[in-house]
């Protein structure tokens, strides 16, 4: 089975105005909401190319219930901690000639929440997936994912990590599956501007040296560079498109390299699935279906 964790996942309110004037009064022409966070999308998007899995994580107040209420109605499983206090966040996505994002700081969660969540991931066992994704609210240890991974290494579990800073570097010497920094993720952890694609190959190389099997990185328009365990690095472009909608297009990625690799025991191809697939979300209103999925696929 696969398992997404989102620890603070929130309602997507998307907005778009032509033409955004800061400090003046703005109408909208477009305007929705949806289910947020990055282990959420990947729930979604796997749901939508037809694997099975469970979105856990922690949702609060009236907004948490509309998340679930939302997540459920896209016919997917969650197995959600309802926190006492506080509310899931509302973050605003604001479409204009340039997108803006305001992200708000979320529930707190507690160490009786927490075990919570330990009692549930203790039944995962060998051949699970548990994908951990997004960052985590300001009242959580920066240990967090690294805790998580320490409790339920050598039982077999493919980790697959989705985040940055030190969040992403403690996880390292646990061996992760697979991490998906974007060119820019990759470039400040290690405090340095990324110029070229061999540089980029230089320092996803570190990546792996420092314990990640497989390392993933996006490079939005540019397309995408792949190091896997066998130290192969391979090249994508991406498939030709209108960019609409850059939210989740990344964890789009996640999900179909999850899928790729599930429908084929081939690295290469959960590399294109990925690809095509974070492809699909960017030229879409909203994320990833399947028949735009492998509409792209056969472009590549």
């Amino acid at each position: 089975m696969i398992y997404t964790i989102t620890f603070n996942p929130a309602l997507d309110y998307i907005v778009r105005v032509k033409n955004l004037k800061i400090g003046e009064v703005n109408r909208t022409d477009f305007e929705e909401f949806y289910a947020g966070g990055k282990g959420i999308n990947v729930s979604i998007v796997l749901n939508n190319l037809g694997i099975d899995n469970v979105a856990l994580g922690y949702i609060a107040g009236f907004t948490g219930d509309e998340i679930e209420r939302r997540v459920k109605s896209l016919g997917c499983k969650t197995d959600f901690i309802k926190l006492e206090k506080g509310m899931s966040r509302i973050n605003i996505k604001m479409k204009s000639k340039e997108e803006s994002e305001i992200n708000a700081q979320g529930p707190e969660i507690s160490a009786n929440n927490l075990t919570k969540l330990y009692e549930k991931l203790d039944f995962l066992k060998d051949g699970d997936i548990l994908v951990l994704a997004g960052s985590i609210p300001n009242t959580l240890s920066e240990d967090i994912y690294e805790d998580i991974m320490e409790r339920l290494s050598n039982r077999g579990i493919k980790f697959i990590v989705d985040t940055t800073g030190n969040l992403l570097l403690r996880v390292l010497k646990y061996k992760p599956f697979l991490i998906k920094p974007n060119h820019h993720e990759l470039g400040e952890l290690f405090n340095t501007k990324l110029n070229s694609q061999e540089e980029i190959i230089i320092y996803a190389k570190k990546l792996r040296e420092m314990g990640a099997r497989n390392v993933l990185v996006s490079m939005a328009g540019d397309g995408a560079i792949f190091i896997n365990e066998d130290e192969e690095v391979i090249k994508s472009n991406t498939p030709k498109g209108k960019l609409i909608n850059s939210v989740g297009a990344g964890d789009s990625m996640v999900a179909g390299f999850i899928a790729g690799y599930l429908k084929s025991n081939s690295l290469k191809e959960a590399f294109k699935m990925g690809v095509a697939t974070g492809s699909a979300s960017a030229f879409s209103e909203g994320l990833a279906v399947k028949d735009k999925v492998y509409e792209l696929l056969n472009q590549l």
